[in-house]
């Protein structure tokens, strides 16, 4: 057998299986293989002696493939005829044979010729397979032996050149080998290909990092069954995996940074989100000012003072064992001159490399990068991670780059937010009354803690404002709406409470008042800056800083208001509510209720009436009027609340605290971060004026009555040891029971309190309002009042359903 022409000519190989034939030299069949009746349908005993142009589809076409033969042509393309009459198009090859002299004949191989072309198709893919360096490619035999691969199938250090006969666990890490070959197994066993599970891979001599490997494998048998082994394709995906996992801590941290407007809080938000995706530790330092929520200003140098605002990870690494909020540095103001470099002093290179200066100092590398914002370096935040996980690459940088230019944003929103949140605090407390507060009637303490909510403080106030006859009136409001516009709308309101307490109205006469006042207010056009074109010229950040500004400043729409008037003499309180929650009131037994009032509608509705509920107090009740935000949890249940609140009145002992103490217990054992408005707490605790400190007597229409008057006032400040206060008060109940006789008429009666201060009270049926007048030189009346003003420490009048009373004051003597 001779083959002398290379297998060069493009035509498909032939398999084992072909078709064969013998021809003599005269081109008879000689001889005729069971191949060969399979594949034309006849029978050897059918052609055997028969010309082979007889097999051809068109015999005619014999000339040419002999002379073809004769030109050295032993391969070629023919269409045979089947037993069956069908053409059947054939790749085929002849062999010349040598007999001992004889002449030639002739071996003539076949096979059909879309079987040969699907053979050549799969032999180049595996070739071409095996050429390529895009996909790792190995064939395994059925014992995970290698037996073939390309050449880039794992090119990276620490894998042999030459694989054949190798074992995966010759060169892997045990642990990653024992992975992949479970899977492989799986493989063999199950006939169920490996579509894409991906592993991370570690070679035993460079053990570092580690690499991403995608695997796919599927078994290979023989046509009768018998497993061979499997071929394995490993793709290198560490590059997008690394890109996913960056995009996906790029969105957590989006999400997470910026929740809270709190400076610390954002920090720590910050820090939180890069561990571990971007570092085993983080660390955010904040600077000077920027928590109060002031723009940072650099020393003289040009330096910014930072401090230690969060750590995440191992902060034993960062600080050794030091408190975060005592660990300061120096940055230059205006950040980095290399931003591919560390931001200060020397703490890192763009390689990662770390000195002991580092935030991060403990890690072997690390990155840093200013915190900017809006042209302003409020900051830095660092990372760093072990030797192990490999150093940062420039998309590493590129990434925590693009976090911190977020998280600064949201850290200047914070920022800002604080610096209103300062001032609209500072302004509400700074229209508020002193928290503690003695008068003759009652004992009080207030307290007043501002919600930690994103929309601002809110318009809560309270006061304690004495009324005439040794009287006081409290009161506790709440403003709706958050923002510096509820902060001016409560000190507006807060004024005008104070202003009609003077006129000594009854509690629902007042906020009758009151609620005329709020409907106004909410009628009046709001006025909005830059109508009139004002500020045309002001710069983008400022206005972008009073939009910001507006949007966190809500117009209030309404309010509501509890006011409560208690007598000590009397020991009566009168309440009145404007859509408020009921004040609780604890006796001294312990025992806690809430006064039934009627809420009435809020403050500024309009159209409703407000009504006066009247109790008796016994001295050392402790009365507690609220805001709604001390009763009001997450889920809005008020009645739990209110239930919250009488228990803590209720507890054994707690009446007999410091109102102070007990005030501060029961509003901080509520957290202001979970708080959605403002809590404000006003508790007094009652007193009474004894029986033997007041005295009142009747009095006849009838000017002769003003004489006796005179003599009983003097008689009872003589047995109050008040001598020194005689000559006044004579003079003063004269002035006043001469007025009330002559332009009221009867019956007028007459009180004096020593509660604090020596009160002398003068009451008559009539509605007119006493005025004080400048009288001439020639005027023989006129000058009582101006007498009593000038007498007395204070004086005034009020009105009630039997008449009016005139009343005044005189400071007692040492």
């Amino acid at each position: 057998m001779n083959d002398a022409h290379p297998r060069d000519d493009g035509l498909p190989p032939f398999a084992e299986d072909c078709a064969a034939a013998l021809l003599d030299s005269r081109g008879r069949i000689g001889a005729w293989t069971p191949e060969a009746r399979v594949l034309l349908g006849r029978s050897a005993a059918d052609v055997v002696g028969l010309p082979a142009r007889a097999l051809l589809a068109d015999p005619a076409a014999w000339p040419a493939l002999a002379q073809a033969y004769a030109r050295g042509a032993r391969r070629g393309e023919t269409v045979l005829r089947t037993g069956r009459g069908a053409e059947l198009p054939v790749f085929y090859q002849a062999f010349e044979l040598a007999a001992n002299g004889d002449a030639p004949g002739y071996l003539v191989l076949a096979t059909p010729a879309a079987r040969a072309v699907r053979r050549h198709q799969d032999r180049a893919f595996v070739r071409e397979l095996f050429l390529q360096d895009r996909v790792g490619l190995a064939v395994f035999d059925a014992g995970l032996r290698l037996l073939r691969t390309n050449t880039h199938l794992l090119p990276y250090t620490g894998v042999p050149p030459d694989l054949r006969g190798r074992r995966l666990g010759d060169f892997l890490w045990p642990g990653d080998a024992a992975s992949v070959e479970e899977k492989l197994h799986r493989v063999l066993r199950t006939g169920r290909p490996l579509i894409g599970s991906e592993e991370v891979l570690h070679t035993i001599e460079d053990p570092a990092g580690g690499v991403v490997i995608s695997i796919s494998a599927f078994r290979l048998q023989s046509p009768d069954g018998r497993v061979l082994g499997l071929t394995a394709l490993f793709t290198d995906v560490t590059e997008l995996r690394r890109s996913g996992e960056r995009l996906a801590l790029l969105q957590r941290a989006t999400a997470s940074v910026g929740r809270s407007l709190s400076v610390a809080d954002t920090g720590r938000e910050l820090a939180a989100a890069l561990v571990p995706g971007l570092g085993d530790l983080a660390v955010v330092e904040i600077a000077e000012g920027v928590s109060l929520g002031e723009e940072p200003v650099p020393d003289q140098e040009g330096r910014l003072l930072l401090r230690r605002t969060a750590v995440a990870g191992r902060p034993s690494a960062a600080s050794d064992g030091a408190d975060p909020e005592l660990v300061l540095s120096f940055v230059p103001a205006d950040g980095p001159e290399d931003e591919d470099a560390a931001f200060a002093d020397g703490t890192g290179t763009a390689d990662g490399d770390v000195s002991a200066g580092s935030p991060v100092g403990g890690c072997p590398t690390a990155m840093t990068v200013p915190l900017r914002a809006r042209g302003m370096v409020l900051g830095r935040v660092s990372v760093g991670r072990r030797a192990d996980r490999g150093p940062y690459q420039a998309a590493d940088r590129d990434l925590l780059r693009e976090i911190a230019g977020r998280a600064a944003l949201a850290l200047d929103n914070a920022r800002r937010f604080t610096r209103e949140h300062r001032a609209a605090v500072g302004l509400q407390r700074s229209m508020l009354p002193p928290t503690q507060n003695e008068t003759p009637a009652a004992s009080t303490s207030a307290v007043y803690l501002p919600a930690g909510t994103a929309s601002g403080v809110g318009g809560d106030w309270f006061d304690v404002i004495p009324l005439s006859s040794a009287r006081v009136a409290l009161v506790v409001g709440d403003v709706v709406g958050h923002g510096l516009a509820a902060t001016a709308t409560m000190g507006r309101l807060r004024t005008a409470v104070r202003t009609l307490a003077d006129l000594d109205l009854e509690p629902d006469e007042l906020l009758a008042h009151l609620d005329d006042l709020v409907a106004q207010l909410l009628a009046d056009p709001e006025e909005t800056a830059g109508e009139d074109g004002e500020g045309a010229d002001d710069g983008a950040g400022e206005r972008d800083e009073e939009g910001w500004a507006a949007r966190h400043s809500s117009s209030p729409t309404g309010a509501t208001c509890a006011y409560a008037i208690y007598d000590p003499v009397s020991r009566r309180c009168s309440v009145a509510s404007a859509g408020h929650p009921p004040p609780a009131v604890a006796d001294p037994a312990g025992n806690v209720s809430y006064l039934r009032v009627d809420p009435g509608p809020p403050l500024g509705v309009g159209g409703l009436p407000f009504e006066t509920t009247e109790v008796d107090l016994a001295p050392g009740s402790v009365l507690a009027l609220y805001t709604d935000g001390l009763i009001e949890g997450r889920d809005g249940d008020l009645d739990a609340g209110m239930a919250e609140l009488a228990g803590r009145l209720a507890r054994p002992g707690a009446l007999a605290r410091p109102l102070r103490e007990l005030g501060r217990e029961i509003v901080t054992g509520r957290p202001a971060a979970g708080l959605a408005d403002d809590v404000t707490l006003l508790l007094a605790r009652t007193r009474s004026v004894p029986a033997e400190d007041a005295a009142s007597w009747p009095v006849e229409a009838d000017p002769a009555a003003v004489g006796r008057v005179r003599e009983a006032a003097a008689a009872q400040l003589r047995a109050w040891g008040l001598e020194e206060l005689v000559f006044t008060t004579e003079l003063v109940l004269s002035e006043l029971v001469t007025n009330a006789i002559r332009y009221a008429g009867g019956p007028v009666e007459v009180r004096l309190i020593r509660a604090g201060r020596l009160i002398c009270e003068v009451s008559d049926p009539s509605a007119t309002h006493p005025r004080m007048r400048r009288a001439r030189l020639t005027d023989e009346g006129g000058r009582g009042l101006y007498l009593v003003a000038q007498l007395t420490t204070r004086w005034g009048s009020r009105y009630s359903r039997r008449g009016k009373t005139i009343w005044a004051e005189q400071e007692l003597p040492d």
